[in-house]
């Protein structure tokens, strides 16, 4: 019986007490994430082309 109690009082929970985000409010979020990553991935891909370019020239050198 604590198991069925449990679910319903989450249940309920989800249903009355939680607050959900609007379809404009997850697109808008997901649109930060999405432009967030991709200025992430190009910080990181200009990083690994440096270190490239420096281990490169270490190389040379040595």
């Amino acid at each position: 019986m604590k198991l069925n109690d449990y679910l319903k009082e989450s249940y309920k929970e989800l249903k009355e007490k939680t607050s959900w985000p609007t379809r404009k409010e997850l697109t808008n979020s997901a649109v930060v994430v999405l432009i967030a990553s991709v200025v992430i991935a190009l910080i990181v891909w200009v990083m690994d082309l440096g270190f490239e370019n420096l281990m490169t020239l270490v190389y040379k050198i040595i």
